[in-house]
């Protein structure tokens, strides 16, 4: 039922809040179901065309890549939430890079890819690490995630780097 308050803009009564919010689990439980599924399909392609060395080194260096650069997030004293916006439209313009290489043969072109990826989730993970030192209990949920996506992202690079995808 909405109600409209004395600024004229509707509002929810307090009846209904709890059955949206009950509702609105399912949807979430569903896109986060999907999403699993797709992520674990595509690495799982990834990881059975890989040969064991070159994932050995990717892990190794994955780590190493994170962990250097979470410190640094990590140590520094400067506020870096000014870098979101940058990043944001970085990631923008290497999902746009993908897309055109898929079309477009150029030569060296995943390796250029995966080059600007790491640069790009290198600094998206000194962000989130940089997040994760100032933030509250609240954000600590979506800031581990965003640096879980942060080492994913990372490994499948450094993957596609050491020859895993057989290209």
């Amino acid at each position: 039922m909405l109600t409209h308050g004395s600024s004229g803009d509707a509002k929810l009564t307090e009846p209904e809040i709890p059955r949206l919010a009950a509702g609105m689990w399912k949807r979430f439980l569903l896109a986060g179901v999907v999403i699993v599924c797709l992520t674990a399909t595509a690495t799982a392609t990834a990881l059975l065309k890989a040969n064991p060395s070159a994932l050995w080194e990717s892990a190794g260096a994955t780590a190493a890549f994170v962990g250097a650069l979470g410190a640094y997030g990590y140590a520094t004293r400067r506020d870096l939430s000014s870098w979101a916006r940058t990043l944001f439209w970085l990631l923008l313009a290497l999902i746009v890079f993908g897309i055109v290489l898929i079309f477009v043969n150029i030569p060296g072109g995943h390796l250029i890819y995966a080059v600007l990826g790491l640069a790009i989730f290198g600094a998206y993970a000194i962000f989130d690490f940089n997040r994760l030192r100032r933030a509250n209990m609240d954000e600590a949920v979506p800031i581990a995630a965003g640096i879980f996506l942060d080492i994913f992202n990372v490994f499948l690079f450094f993957l596609q780097i050491f020859g895993g995808n057989n290209r």
